[in-house]
């Protein structure tokens, strides 16, 4: 049972959300002197306690016959898995070491330095997924949510246009033949776009996403454009960062599941300290590491683009050479130039 769902005032409830509280269990080992801490009178702390207690017993007791329900045998897990159909990122070689493309049920961090492609990667990616069925697609909709303010409509548009157009050249249509839901402007009006400013807003707006698919079924890829961005730059308390990471985590790992869509996180680098040296690495360290399902990095090697899968559970590592050309991510053309950062 999610904390937004418990009897008590809506300020105790935004305290909790923000202190990562955001299930009743992560609340089962704390005390009324630690929930004090957040500004939260001690004998208020001890009611919240003790409703929490409560709703506890009865998700418990209400839940139990349905959980055991929910038994599922290997092979039919294995049958569904293989039913289901992935997100192309727009390059055929990244796709093949991805086992396909972007995988439905599973969350998919892809990280790498400023400039390498990531947001134009998520903004394929929100493209893609809504590929018609009849055309290799999923058919669906997308979530958008960015915390940097890097997302762009007009490079949207831009890539919108160049996947319908390849689209419809792989099957041998013809122009004349685009009905108005595969025009660029429908595609744009199928992604949900939320601007996020600030750590608070992330968890409320991740805690808010169960009811929002509810509502939205065809919703088949979340997007955070960067996961880490907020968390960076807004906490001192490390023990309390990882709390609050863990448990947004699993929240988007039974997101993934519970709908069939895919969740793909962007993640900043890093540097970090070991044998004498430094050298870059994903943001929010090892214990975040744990949080997603598969993780690519993305990398310069000169002047090209290269893909890492660095960690999956069923494919090996490997690395491709791909491109961000003006139709958006492809396979790799030769003497693409690298852009310096300043």
């Amino acid at each position: 049972m999610e904390i937004s769902c418990l009897p008590i005032s809506a300020s105790h409830r935004a305290k909790l959300l923000s202190a990562g509280y955001t299930t009743l269990s992560s609340l089962s080992s704390v005390s009324p002197p630690q929930l004090s801490h957040l500004n939260v009178a001690l004998q208020e702390a001890v009611d919240i306690l003790k409703v929490s207690s409560e709703s506890c017993r009865v998700e418990v007791q209400d839940g139990a016959v349905e959980f055991c329900k929910g038994a599922q045998t290997a092979w039919d897990m294995l049958s569904e898995e293989q039913a289901l159909r992935h997100i192309s990122t727009g390059s055929g070689d990244l796709d093949s070491i991805l086992g396909g493309g972007i995988h439905c049920k599973e969350v998919t961090e892809i990280g790498g330095v400023p400039g390498i492609g990531k947001t134009q990667l998520g903004i394929q990616l929100a493209i893609n997924v809504q590929i018609p069925y009849d055309f290799g697609g999923l058919g669906g909709k997308a979530i958008y949510i960015d915390t940097e303010g890097s997302f762009m409509a007009e490079r949207a548009y831009q890539i919108a246009e160049a996947s319908i157009l390849d689209t419809f050249d792989n099957f041998g249509c013809q122009l004349k033949e685009i009905p108005e839901k595969l025009k660029a402007e429908s595609f744009l009006a199928n992604i949900f776009y939320f601007r996020i400013c600030s750590y608070t807003e992330q968890i409320a707006l991740i805690n808010y996403l169960d009811q929002f698919l509810v509502e939205h079924k065809d919703v088949k890829i979340v997007i955070i454009d960067s996961v880490t961005f907020h968390f960076r730059q807004d906490f001192d308390d490390l023990a309390l960062r990882t709390r609050v990471l863990g448990g947004m985590s699993q929240k988007l790992m039974n997101l993934a599941k519970k709908f069939s869509l895919s969740v793909v996180l962007m993640n900043q680098v890093t540097t970090k300290f070991t044998e004498g040296s430094f050298h870059l690495t994903l943001a929010l360290g090892d214990s975040w590491s744990h949080s997603c399902t598969n993780r690519v990095i993305l990398y310069w090697n000169g002047n090209d683009r290269y893909a890492y899968l660095d960690k999956s559970p069923y494919l090996r590592p490997a690395s491709v050479h791909f491109s961000v050309t003006g139709k958006g991510i492809r396979d790799a053309t030769s003497q693409c130039k690298r852009v310096r950062m300043m």
